[in-house]
């Protein structure tokens, strides 16, 4: 008997010869939004740590605190399984592309831990560092103004990393599931009868097709077993005054 796969690490977020402690900062704060605290940084221009990251990081200090400092890129990501560049530059280099929600998808379900590089500021990674990458992370941006500035640019895989882990299901607040389905058919035959009563249905050849794209509409959406008494509430006093 085996046990339930394990969860995926969170990624790690790689800045690769960032150049100002305060873009150093900002990224920080990025990430602790969406809960990623891992941070390592290849080479950082002004050295570390840097006194301007800390005011920029608005209190992801644990995050600045933590961050490890490499020589190189391919010792920041020794420990990863999968590395994505992100780059919006076309490099010489065939490898896949993929977007932030995909990747964001695929970190969590795929086993070992993901790195995640982001270039210089000023001049993004360097052919050299992507070629270290199993694929390319891009956004459309657009091609007349591609400038997202560091923190943007981790803050767009982060928040899809952070929204891949809660799920459709948690956009709706206090439902209470799916309604069974008697409750359906009862909804459903309570509608057939008041139409029919109405001469909804007259067409007799359009008729079968006609309810069953009435059932088709009614038990798409996943009404609730709330939701279905209220509809059956509104249909009834609809009719009230009919009979």
């Amino acid at each position: 008997m085996t046990g339930a796969p394990q969860e995926a690490p969170p990624p790690v977020i790689v800045l690769v010869r960032p150049q100002l402690g305060e873009n150093i900062g900002k990224a920080a704060r990025a990430m602790l939004n969406f809960g990623l605290a891992e941070m390592r940084l290849v080479s950082p221009r002004d050295g570390w740590p840097n006194p301007d990251a800390g005011p920029a990081a608005s209190g992801a200090d644990i995050v600045l605190e933590n961050a490890q400092v490499c020589e190189t890129v391919a010792d920041a990501v020794a420990d990863c399984a999968f590395v994505y560049a992100t780059t919006v530059r076309k490099r010489g280099l065939t490898k896949a592309v993929v977007g932030p929600e995909k990747a964001a998808r695929d970190t969590r379900a795929r086993p070992g831990r993901t790195a995640i590089l982001f270039g210089p500021e000023r001049s993004g990674l360097e052919t050299d560092d992507v070629a270290l990458a199993q694929a390319i992370l891009t956004v459309p941006v657009n091609p007349e103004f591609a400038s997202l500035n560091l923190a943007q640019a981790v803050i767009l895989f982060a928040y899809e990393w952070s929204k891949a882990n809660v799920g459709e299901a948690a956009s709706f607040d206090n439902y209470e599931g799916p309604a069974p389905q008697a409750d359906l058919e009862g909804l459903i035959a309570q509608i057939d009868t008041a139409l029919d009563a109405v001469g909804y249905f007259r067409v007799e050849s359009r008729a079968p097709a006609s309810r069953r794209t009435l059932r088709n509409m009614l038990t798409r959406p996943g009404f609730s077993a709330k939701e279905v008494r209220t509809l059956r509430g509104i249909i009834t006093a609809l009719i009230k005054d009919r009979r």
